[in-house]
C-alpha cells in the first residue's frame, strides 16, 4: 500500500495523486507539486489515504511543500496576468485573421510556459501567431486545440435542467455517453432533448444507467407470461422506478384481474426482459425523429 494525497489544479478538474513526501497535508491545503509540466500550484482535495500500488499508473511525483503566503500571492498574480494575456492573444488572432476561437489562457506556476486554449472547425496554421506571442511574453507558448465538451467545461453555464453544468461544477473527467443510455431509460431520442449546451449527449445520461440496466435485467417485457403469487398472467405494463409490473391474471371463473407485482415476486415463463443491451439501431432513432439525416444518426450511434 502507498500513501497518497489527491490534488486538483482547476475547479472541477481531474484529481491527480501525489506522494505527500512526509508532509502534514490535509484536504483544503494549497500545495506546490512537481508535475510533467514543471512546478505547479494546486489544492489538496483528498487527504492522505492508502491505495494499492497497482492503482498508480505513472510514477508518483512528490508534493514539494505546503504553499506559502508568497506562493499564494504569486498564484493570484498569475491569474491577473492571464486576463491580460487573453486580450493580447485576441488582438493577435484578429491581426492574423485566423479561424479560431480563444477560450482560455493558463500560466504555469513558474511562468515557464503560457497555454492558450482554443476551438476551431479544422486545423489552423498558427505558426506566425506563436512567434508574435513569444516576442511579447518572452516565454514558451503553447496553443492547444480543445473540443466542444472541454469548451463547455472551461466556460461554464446553465444546463437544460437550470442548474450549473455538471462538467464545470463537479465532474473531474468526461465519461463516455451513448444514445443507448437514453433508450435504456425510456427517454426521447430527439437530440434537442438529450443534448447539453455543448451539443453532445448530456453527461447525466450516465448517472442512473447502471441502475436501469440492473432492474431491466429482471423486469419482464410487456406481453411476457409470468408466474406470480396470484397465478400465471400476462404483463400489460411495467415500471422501472417502482420495480414492478402490472400483470393480468385470468381466474378459474373466467374473470380477469390486474395485480401489481414486484419483480422479485414473479418468474418469467415465456417472453423476455426489458434490458436491451447493445441492441439499438438506426430504425430505433428514426422512429423518434423522422427528419434526422444519416450523418446525425451515425453520430448518435457512436459513443460521445
Amino acid at each position: 500500500m502507498i500513501t497518497v494525497v489527491g490534488v486538483r489544479f482547476k475547479k472541477s478538474g481531474k484529481i491527480y495523486y501525489f506522494d505527500p513526501n512526509g508532509l502534514d497535508i490535509k484536504s483544503g491545503y494549497s500545495v506546490i507539486v512537481e508535475t510533467v509540466r514543471g512546478i505547479e500550484f494546486g489544492e489538496c482535495v483528498i487527504g492522505p489515504k492508502e491505495i494499492r500500488e497497482e492503482e498508480i499508473i505513472s510514477p508518483l511525483k512528490n508534493v514539494i511543500r505546503k504553499a506559502t503566503e508568497e506562493d499564494i500571492e504569486k498564484h493570484k498574480e498569475n491569474k491577473r496576468k492571464q486576463e491580460e494575456a487573453l486580450n493580447i492573444c485576441l488582438e493577435k488572432i484578429q491581426k492574423h485573421d485566423l479561424p479560431m476561437k480563444l477560450i482560455d489562457v493558463e500560466y504555469t506556476f513558474d511562468n515557464n510556459k503560457i497555454i492558450f486554449y482554443f476551438t476551431a472547425e479544422g486545423r489552423v496554421d498558427f505558426r506566425e501567431l506563436v512567434k508574435d506571442l513569444a516576442s511579447v511574453f518572452r516565454t514558451r507558448i503553447e496553443l492547444r486545440q480543445i473540443g466542444v465538451r472541454d469548451e463547455a467545461k472551461m466556460v461554464g453555464g446553465l444546463g437544460p435542467c437550470g442548474r450549473s453544468m455538471c462538467c464545470s461544477s463537479f465532474l473531474g473527467d468526461f465519461v463516455p455517453v451513448s444514445i443507448k443510455m437514453a433508450k435504456e431509460q425510456n427517454l426521447s431520442l430527439n437530440p434537442t432533448k438529450i443534448s447539453g449546451i455543448c451539443g453532445r449527449l448530456m453527461c447525466c445520461l450516465n448517472y442512473e444507467e447502471s441502475t436501469y440496466e440492473d432492474i431491466k435485467k429482471e423486469l419482464p417485457k410487456v406481453d411476457s407470461i409470468v408466474d406470480t403469487p396470484y397465478g400465471k398472467g400476462v404483463v400489460i405494463s411495467n415500471s422501472v422506478v417502482k420495480e414492478m409490473a402490472k400483470v393480468k391474471i385470468s381466474l378459474h371463473d373466467g374473470e380477469d384481474i390486474v395485480k401489481e407485482v414486484g419483480i422479485k415476486d414473479m418468474t418469467l415463463i415465456s417472453g423476455g426482459y426489458e434490458y436491451i443491451g447493445d441492441n439499438i439501431s438506426e430504425e430505433d432513432i428514426k422512429l423518434e425523429v423522422d427528419d434526422l439525416d444519416d450523418k446525425t444518426i451515425s453520430e448518435l450511434l457512436k459513443d460521445n
